[in-house]
């Protein structure tokens, strides 16, 4: 197990509202919606959980804070379809895969069902296993579960929110997706 020294930290806005990322010396950890503090509770566990101790320290100018920070605003500002940070996957090995499927099988400006991500990884019947790994996904924006969908074609479920879902798929050019009812 890892045993970071610092999990450095900062906090950004983008057009979907504050993000924050958090990285060590070897990549970006994870990057979710809001506030540092809004969030430290579930970060405290979640450095318990990965790496037993590891002290927080914010630092805009951290090599890997500083290149997501770069990658995501040249997302929005349509510069960057693609994002290079290095990143690193605490999760199951079926949650990994699935985020390797979101990342490899699924191109800006498209969109996938819960159904054909499962189908991705020749497992069509664990549509809500997938499901399950999509809404703990460390990564957003970069892991893009925003471009899944109900089977429906449909706007469903998204830890973020299906307002910044619907925000991100227009971005990418898929406005004529819906909100489910």
């Amino acid at each position: 197990m890892n045993h970071p020294s610092y999990l450095y930290y900062d906090v950004f806005d983008s057009p979907v509202g504050p993000i924050t990322v958090l990285a060590d010396d070897k990549g970006v950890n994870r990057i979710d919606y809001g506030q540092f503090e809004e969030r430290i509770t579930f970060y405290q566990a979640w450095t318990k959980k990965h790496f037993l101790k590891g002290e927080f320290k914010r630092d805009a100018d951290q090599q890997y804070v500083k290149q997501t920070k770069m990658e995501i605003n040249e997302y929005f500002s349509g510069n960057r379809k693609q994002f290079t940070i290095p990143l690193n996957c605490y999760g199951t090995s079926f949650q990994r895969s699935v985020w390797r499927a979101l990342l490899h099988s699924i191109p800006h400006g498209e969109v996938k069902s819960y159904k054909e991500v499962a189908v991705v990884l020749q497992a069509p019947k664990s549509v809500r296993a997938v499901g399950g790994a999509v809404n703990k996904n460390p990564f957003s924006i970069v892991v893009p579960c925003h471009r899944v969908i109900g089977s429906n074609g449909k706007l469903v479920g998204y830890a973020g929110g299906l307002d910044k879902k619907q925000k991100l798929l227009e971005w990418e050019g898929n406005p004529q997706l819906q909100q489910a009812e």
